[in-house]
């Protein structure tokens, strides 16, 4: 006996694929939606973790900055008690220069040579005198030039002839100059070894 199908199966096969095709694509969305998140909830955990570094980073730039700000106090006290040191120094090495100055004056002025006033301005010293003969003139310079560690750059700058009278009948020529020269400080490392030596001999 034949058996005939009158059931609409193709309707039927075609609704079946409908309905697996659907679950298909449920069970797509699903899973796309637990990777999507898994996805967010990862970059919003990495996102807290970096917000976190980020604001350690502030706290300590904050913090760091604040020391900066006290080194930056601090080397400028520093700068400034070594200006004062400096002064101080200075002051208590430039005190004994005018006993240097005259100390080397009757070092080295020659025989027939005489001063007749001195003046200082800063470390400049402006001296005029009476000697003998230009040669003697010359000699004070040779002398200031070569032989003082207190006394240096000795410039004349001027000396005209001239007269002394001794007495009634006696009249000697003489030559009247002026000259400069400069006085070192204490602090110069030239001048701190005579100073050292002049103290040692005291």
């Amino acid at each position: 006996m034949i058996l005939i199908n009158l059931l609409p199966h193709r309707e039927a096969a075609r609704k079946h694929r409908r309905e697996v095709f659907f679950a298909t694509l449920g069970m797509a969305a699903l899973a796309g939606g637990l990777i999507c998140g898994a996805v967010y909830s990862w970059y919003g955990a990495q996102i807290e973790n970096q917000q976190g570094k980020n604001a350690f980073l502030k706290t300590e730039i904050t913090r760091l900055e604040t020391q900066i700000k006290e080194i930056a106090t601090l080397q400028s006290e520093i700068a400034a008690l070594k200006a004062r040191q400096i002064a101080v120094e200075d002051l208590q090495g430039n005190r004994n220069l005018p006993v240097y100055l005259l100390s080397e004056l009757v070092k080295q002025l020659p025989d027939g040579v005489y001063i007749n006033s001195m003046k200082q301005v800063d470390q400049a010293v402006m001296i005029t005198g009476v000697a003998q003969s230009n040669e003697r003139v010359s000699e004070l310079l040779r002398n200031l030039t070569n032989n003082s560690p207190w006394l240096t750059r000795p410039e004349l700058v001027e000396i005209t002839a001239g007269t002394v009278t001794l007495s009634q009948r006696d009249q000697r020529r003489v030559a009247n100059f002026s000259m400069r020269v400069m006085l070192k400080r204490a602090s110069d490392p030239k001048a701190a070894s005579p100073a050292a030596s002049a103290s040692a001999k005291t």
